[in-house]
């Protein structure tokens, strides 16, 4: 029973962790793209046409990593080339997003999904209990753990890296030392609305393997949460993308053991959470102000 359920834990919160680290990316060099929901869910559905049309998951993984970064890069020719307002442009991306994938996936309702089956290690997936948990998963499991360990270094340990954080922190500063702030700026855009199209297709290849009208359900918003909750940081995402999924899990197997509490306070749990934790974290000031990129959201012009 305890695996069961840490099964499912561990397969609600992997598109919450890729779409908060894509986010972390793209947030670390300045720009807020609220635009997570829109981006996610043209990846679910391109991710499951594609699968449809070549009878291959993986083929599909590929399209909805493909759709997520074209669809971003409508984003960034707005805020980036344009210098339209960020939250105003993401907004109406998610908007675009959920409109645009309700008519591509309109003829596909109802169809059968082909599901991402899993990939088992040897010898470690016979480890009894964390074997199961941990080496007999998908492949966007495997990149979910792949992305946290890479971008921290990335972030961290990499000579890119360090710039990007400096275009964050001051994208004035980082111009005059030669650093190409709007290219490095398109590039995280678009690594943002990759990871983002990877976390859709995993919601409509693995979590649920069909297509069903604005199945992201809010995610984008958590993962736009969970970027602050975790303070831009890699390895508190992957910490905070699981608690996150814990709390939606946790909420359905309330409802399935009939506990005395309404069905609709239930499954606004998760949400609920991610008020409640963004309460919290405004209470210390101090910390948040320390780890939010200094430039976040704010446009560049290089001519000014």
């Amino acid at each position: 029973m305890l695996e069961a359920i840490l099964l499912t834990v561990i397969t609600a919160a992997t598109p919450l962790v890729i779409a908060s680290l894509g986010e972390l990316v793209t947030e670390r060099s300045g720009v807020l793209n609220l635009g997570v929901e829109g981006m996610m869910i043209m990846g679910a559905v391109i991710a499951f046409a594609a699968t449809q049309a070549t009878g291959s998951p993986y083929l599909g993984v590929v399209a909805g990593i493909v759709a997520g970064a074209v669809f971003s890069l409508l984003f960034g020719f707005l805020t980036l080339t344009l210098v339209a307002n960020q939250v105003a442009t993401g907004l109406a991306l998610t908007i675009l997003g959920l409109g645009l994938s309700g008519q591509i996936g309109e003829s596909f309702v109802g169809q059968p999904g082909i599901k991402l089956q899993p990939i088992a290690i040897p010898l470690l997936s016979d480890i009894p209990f964390v074997g199961s948990l941990l080496f007999r998963q998908d492949l966007i499991f495997y990149l979910s753990i792949a992305l946290v360990v890479g971008i921290h270094w990335f972030l961290f340990r990499s000579r890119t890296g360090l710039k990007m954080r400096a275009i964050g922190d001051n994208h004035a500063s980082a111009h005059a030392l030669g650093i190409n702030v709007i290219r490095t700026r398109y590039l995280a855009v678009m690594f943002g609305g990759a990871c983002a199209g990877l976390a859709g297709a995993q919601l409509s290849l693995v979590y649920t393997p069909q297509w069903v009208e604005n199945m992201t359900g809010g995610r984008g918003w958590i993962a736009l949460a969970l970027v602050v909750f975790a303070s831009w940081r890699p390895i508190r995402v992957l910490a905070g993308g699981y608690l996150f999924g814990a709390v939606t899990i946790g909420q359905l197997h309330a409802q399935a053991l009939g506990i005395g509490i309404p069905s609709q306070f239930l499954s606004a749990l998760p949400y609920a959470a991610t008020i409640v934790v963004l309460i919290i974290i405004s209470h210390n000031r101090r910390t948040t102000l320390i780890n939010t990129p200094a430039s976040l959201g704010k446009p560049f012009v290089p001519e000014r």
